[in-house]
């Protein structure tokens, strides 16, 4: 089977959606499946070329035996509405040309978030007359309405109403959390043909491994007890509150909050940071996605941190499956939802609301202070890694696009669940 994938982030990008989709095809490929992704020169999110990238109307590559097309579009940061949405409908234009070109695949898919990549997949499947599946990592533009990057108007009842008929029109609906799946039975999608496939972790890639002293020392968290975010900095994340909770514990001397990635509340966090003095937060630039163990390994919990709205009760940050496969105990700060129902399941950490700095300051201190409730945590969090692998997640996925593939896509919920 030809599989044709439609995605705006890929390696060397380390966000969510881009290591999801390479993760995946990398068993595929060993399975004897044929991948093709269109994408487009690595940029995110600093809106910058990747060193050895170009921004041309198509080049080819080949990874770890995936075929990867990337196209131009129009590269712009992580930030801002009106030029983000011009970069997604550059890259719906642009991908569904590539992909247009490309030999006929059995079946095309396209990842959210942003949907446009999903309007260029069902465009092919369309015309080339090929089963189309959407893939739904977010519910956009909800998620960007719940960060107030969007405002209620005519606008965002356009874009639901697109949204809903990607949907209903696509051979069959792939969900990330089960949450997705009730949002959209809801609205009346049949839920026949939403599968769920919640996220998972390479195991190969993230284990339990000693601090990596050279880190340790550059960033200076020798003999420090540190509670480390590692993902995007971003509306949805509200991690000024990480701030406020790191202003009520500066007493704590061997403390430290390490927040690694990049995003568009960056560069405002990190002068807030600066203006209220805050020597135990420190901001770590982006790193390769090779180097991110080494990262977790700093750490002596990890930080899952999401904004306090509805919509973010649906959402299961694919960093948990991280930390979990690192052996690391938890601090979960999100809305009552799909996060926090797991980390219950899995024992593996604490469960604090989200926006809440006295409740994530008293759970950081309970782990600094009790080694034992720590190392059980821990524990438990490893060994729930193996539910939660990119292996089985790439299976059930497999097991959807071979049935979509045939034009079965209303089957696909009586597939196994994750």
């Amino acid at each position: 089977m030809h599989i044709l994938f439609l995605t705006e982030n890929f390696p060397p990008e380390t966000n969510a959606a881009a290591t999801r989709v390479y993760e995946r095809a990398c068993f595929w490929v060993g399975w004897g499946y044929r991948v093709t992704v269109v994408t487009c020169a690595p940029n995110f999110p600093r809106g910058k070329l990747f060193p050895g990238y170009e921004n041309r109307w198509h080049q080819s590559e080949e990874m770890s035996g995936i075929r990867v097309i990337r196209v131009k579009t129009f590269i712009t940061r992580n930030e801002g509405v009106f030029l983000r949405t011009l970069d997604f409908l550059s890259f719906m234009a642009s991908g569904f040309s590539a992909g247009f070109r490309e030999p006929k695949p059995d079946v095309i898919v396209a990842t959210s978030p942003q949907f446009f990549a999903a309007v260029a997949g069902w465009g092919l499947g369309e015309v080339r007359n090929v089963p189309f599946v959407f893939e739904l990592g977010d519910l956009w533009p909800a998620s960007i309405a719940a960060v107030g990057a969007l405002h209620e108007g005519i606008s965002l009842r356009m874009m639901e109403k697109l949204e809903l008929y990607l949907y209903r029109r696509s051979e069959c609906v792939v969900a990330l959390t089960g949450a997705f799946k009730e949002n959209l039975t809801a609205r009346g999608i049949s839920p026949d043909k939403i599968a769920v496939v919640v996220n998972g972790v390479d195991l190969s890639r993230y284990g339990p491994r000693p601090r990596d002293k050279t880190l340790a020392e550059t960033w200076g968290l020798e003999g420090c007890f540190v509670v480390g975010y590692v993902g995007t900095h971003g509306m949805a994340h509200a991690l000024g509150n990480v701030l406020d909770t790191a202003d009520r514990l500066r007493h704590v001397e061997r403390l430290r909050f390490i927040l690694v990635g990049s995003g568009a509340e960056r560069i405002k966090l990190m002068i807030e940071a600066r203006r209220r003095r805050l020597n135990n937060v420190i901001f770590v630039p982006p790193q390769p996605k090779d180097d991110i163990p080494m990262v977790w390994s700093l750490c002596d919990v990890a930080l899952v941190h999401l904004k306090n709205s509805s919509v973010f009760r649906e959402v299961i940050p694919s960093k948990m499956f991280e930390a979990m496969g690192m052996g690391l105990p938890l601090v979960v700060a999100s809305p009552d939802g799909e996060a926090s129902r797991i980390l219950a399941t899995d024992k593996a950490g604490i469960w604090v609301p989200a926006e809440d700095p006295g409740a994530l300051a008293e759970a950081t201190i309970n782990l600094l202070e009790d080694d034992a409730l720590r190392r059980t945590y821990g524990e438990r969090s490893l060994a729930a890694a193996p539910l939660h692998t990119r292996e089985r997640q790439a299976r059930q996925m497999i097991e959807v696009l071979d049935l979509a593939a045939q034009g079965r896509g209303g089957e696909v919920a009586a597939l196994p669940p994750s």
